[in-house]
This record gives C-alpha cells, structure tokens and sequence, in this order.
C-alpha cells in the first residue's frame, strides 16, 4: 500500500474519534452542561452541518494549495478545533468548536477521497477508498470506546485533549509520508460548484448517500441512551458494545469496498436492502441483551459498507460526465454524508421526545433507507441509458 495512502488512512483515525466519539459522551455532556440529551445531539448535527457547508466550498477555495500543504493545514485546524471545545466554557463555545473541527473534517475526506483513487490502479479504487476510511472505522473500534471510557471516568474535556493529540500524530504522518508531488485539479473552481449541483445524475448520487448514510445515525446517534435505558446495560457494558459496534463497521468497509469495486450501483442496492431489514429487526430486538448486540453487530457491519461504493460511484459519474470536477463532486458527496448525519441525528432527536420514544429510532431510520434503495434503482435506471 503507497506510503501515502497510510498517512490518509491516519489522518482519518483522529478525524473519525473526534466526529463519533460524541456520541458514546451524548449522556455525560447532557450531565455536565444541565442540558437534555436531544439537545446534547446537535454536537452531532451542527457538526455534519459544518462539514456539508464547508466542505464543497472550501475543496473549490482550496483547489490551487499544493495537496501535501493542503493536508496538514487541515490536521492544524483539526488541532485548533478539539483544543477549544478541551477548554469551552459554555454549549455555544463547544458548538463553535465542533464547527471548525467539521470544516477541517470536510475537505480532508473530499481531496483524501481523490487521493487514494489515484494512487492504485482503476480496479482497485473502491478498495483504496475503503482502506482510507478504515481509519474511521477503526476509530470506531478503538477511539470511541476508548474516547468514551475516558470522559466517562476522567470527563469529557479529557476526551477532546486525546483526540488533539491523535491530531499531532496524523500532522506528523501526513508531513513525513505524503509526497509533495501530488497533483492538483487545476479545473477545481468556484464555477465548478454549480457545474455538479446542476447535474441530475450527480444530485441523485448525493440524495443516495444522504439517506442511506443517514438512516443509520437515526438510532445510532442515540446508541448509548438506547443501550441503557432500552436494553438495560450499564455504561461500562455500553462502552464494550460499542467496542463491538466499532469491529463490525471495519469488517463491513472492508468487504464493502471489495463488492463495490465492479458495479457500485448493484452492490449499494444490495446493501440497503439488508441495512433497511436489520434496522427494523433492531426495533424488537433491542430489548433484549443477547438478540440485541448481534443485531448491533450486523447493524454496524452494514452501516458503514456503503461508504466506499457510494463514494466511488460519485467519483465516476463526475469522471464521466464533469471531467475536472471529481474534487468538489467528492466534497459534495462528503457533505451529503454529513447531511444525512445531520438530518438523522435530528429525527432521531424529535422521535426521543415524541410519543413514540427512543425504542422508535431504529424503524425510523429503515424508512430513510426505504427512500434510499427507491433513489438507487432510479439512478441505476439512468446510468444505464448511457
């Protein structure tokens, strides 16, 4: 794997601890802060609101920085970012805080997603795709029960100064791995922002990701209050779920990038379906300890194998039909994973106050899901007039 591809795939660890880790602390900042845990959840939202607004933007604004120069800018922001909400006195700082850190997080994965497709052969970018988002998921796995176990224990600014330092660590990686011979889009642009917002096949691309992605973070936005107070465990078992949550992520982005290097469009129709299903099933099955963690495991399995072909199919359909606008394609398609984030987090907010309460979540979210396989199948219908 090029040297390169390992400092993205680093880089992606902090920036996927700081975006997740939120969510196992949703509780303890409600705590802290005498606010209520729906409330807490705009650390989520305004987060992925910061990344979709940021990022299309500021891939077009930045399009002419050398990509090396580029990348450790963004780690710098990344630091500055969970440096402030570490000391934020106040809900409004933190917010403030976790903006910058979503505008850092925006363009790394749109330029990062370009990136590591060039880098290997055409065959293979699907995969080299997914292995940088391993570093997401593997923040799962590791950053986020650990992340959690921290601020459960030490507090949750404790857990903010972790993820700066895991922010020095992906600067030095990008400083000495990435070449500084990367090339630039030279296209990228301003104008190339209305260019892709203006093409049909690209803005059906973006809805797909917005609602597949997003039905997820309905429930798991609220994984942690759904653990305890639905399934009846304890934070310190939720901290070990969460462990497991975080495995089942790495193995299905691994597997999703391998199925989707061929056809993306078949294999994300595939992978809703099922995602859609097990959503459902968790409804029921939440209220039990055993069938509710394996659901859990298949759950995360399938939340996050839909990144690397939904990505990949952005980037070919602009490649396609909007040559030189694969960055800001990329970037909008970041920021459409982030909206549907945004967008999930808040239903799943406006469900946990509603009558229908917390348990609700996970149907809530297959309904997403639903809108998503309908949008795919009118996409693939498209693509295939040529």
């Amino acid at each position: 794997m090029p040297a390169a591809l390992w400092a993205l795939t680093i880089s992606a660890f902090a920036i996927g601890t700081t975006e997740f880790v939120i969510v196992g602390l949703l509780p303890t900042v409600a705590s802290d802060m005498a606010i209520s845990i729906p409330s807490a959840g705009l650390l989520v939202s305004l987060y992925a609101i910061g990344v979709a607004i940021g990022a299309p933007i500021l891939t077009a604004l930045t399009a002419r920085i050398p990509r090396k120069q580029l990348l450790v800018s963004l780690m710098a922001l990344f630091i500055v970012g969970n440096g402030l909400a570490s000391v934020a006195p106040g809900f409004a700082t933190l917010v403030f805080a976790r903006i910058i850190t979503g505008f850092a997080h925006g363009v790394f994965f749109s330029i990062g997603s370009t990136i590591a497709a060039a880098l290997v052969p055409a065959e293979k970018r699907a995969s080299a795709i997914s292995i940088m988002f391993a570093g997401l998921t593997v923040a799962i796995v590791t950053g986020v029960p650990l992340g959690t176990f921290i601020g459960q224990h030490f507090g949750w600014r404790a857990t903010f100064i972790g993820v700066s330092l895991l922010g020095v660590v992906g600067l030095v990686a990008s400083t000495i791995l990435v070449p500084a011979n990367l090339k630039n889009d030279a296209t990228t642009s301003l104008k190339s922002l209305q260019k892709v917002v203006s093409n049909k096949r690209l803005l059906l691309a973006f809805l797909m990701t917005a609602l597949g992605y997003g039905g997820t973070f309905v429930a798991f936005t609220y994984l942690s209050p759904i653990l305890e107070q639905v399934t009846g465990l304890s934070q310190s078992l939720v901290s070990v779920i969460l462990l497991l949550y975080g495995i089942a992520i790495a193995i299905g982005n691994l597997v999703g990038g391998k199925v989707s290097n061929r056809n993306p469009l078949k294999a994300l129709l595939w992978m809703f379906a099922l995602q859609a299903v097990v959503l459902l099933i968790f409804t029921y099955t939440a209220h039990y300890v055993a069938a509710g963690i394996i659901t859990l495991f298949v759950m995360g399995a399938l939340s996050f194998a839909n990144v690397p072909g939904l990505q990949l199919f952005v980037v070919q359909t602009a490649e396609k039909h909007l040559p030189g606008t694969e960055d800001v394609a990329s970037a909008f398609n970041i920021a459409a994973f982030n909206l549907g984030i945004a967008i999930g987090a808040y239903v799943g907010g406006l469900t946990v106050v509603s009558p229908l309460g917390i348990g609700a979540t996970p149907w809530v979210g297959a309904l997403f899901v639903l809108l998503a396989i309908l949008v795919t199948l009118f996409s693939a219908r498209i693509s295939r007039k040529g």
